[in-house]
């Protein structure tokens, strides 16, 4: 699989499946493998907040231990969801500035990554709706993508309603690998995706 990999060009892997399948998980044990050898990871994560057994947003953690909000439950003075907001995804009113403070630095290519032996590899988790509101964002990610010495491990989510045009962007990318998560493949797919990255990391 790694040569077959490396013979298509894949440089960048995209985690897809069901909310709460797992996707974020695995990236985590990618992270740590890739840790273990000695790759140079950066990038964020997404992570539930809950309170009282309830979920009332959304943080955004990066690598080094930074947090920072992503999107909070928004209710009105009467207790019912706010429909004035300019940044709405569901029931969540998603905060782009503390998204970007928080999130971008870490997706900033090195200046001397050209002349690197060893690829930079982004952790990119989630690349969604919410994310999407920041221009920023999507013009790094195309900037990491584009970048030769660059890897992006990222989550997307799957094809639902009216299609999202830059994760159909990723998802079609010809170095992108997209692997689907399932119940019955998440214990087994680390294998298979680390064989992926040897290639552009090893």
């Amino acid at each position: 699989m790694a040569t077959s990999a490396s013979n298509r060009g894949i440089r960048h892997v995209a985690l897809t499946g069901r909310p709460g399948i797992g996707k974020t998980t695995l990236i985590k044990k990618i992270h740590s493998a890739l840790s273990k050898t000695g790759v140079e990871v950066r990038g964020f994560y997404t992570e539930e907040l809950r309170e009282s057994g309830q979920r009332i947003g959304f943080d955004v953690v990066t690598l080094d231990g930074n947090r920072g909000p992503l999107a909070r439950v928004q209710e009105s003075e009467s207790g019912t969801v706010s429909n004035k907001r300019s940044y709405l995804v569901g029931k969540y009113e998603v905060q782009p500035n503390s998204f970007e403070n928080t999130a971008l630095p870490t997706l900033r290519i090195p200046k001397n990554a050209q002349t690197e032996s060893k690829s930079q590899v982004f952790i990119i988790d989630e690349i969604g709706k919410m994310e999407l509101f920041s221009q920023s964002f999507v013009s790094m990610v195309r900037d990491v993508l584009k970048n030769p010495k660059s890897t992006i491990i990222a989550t997307i989510p799957v094809p639902k309603g009216r299609p999202i045009p830059f994760v159909e962007e990723i998802r079609n990318h010809t170095q992108v690998q997209v692997f689907t998560v399932t119940m019955e493949n998440r214990d087994k797919l680390l294998e298979d995706i680390m064989g992926t990255l040897h290639n552009v990391t090893g």
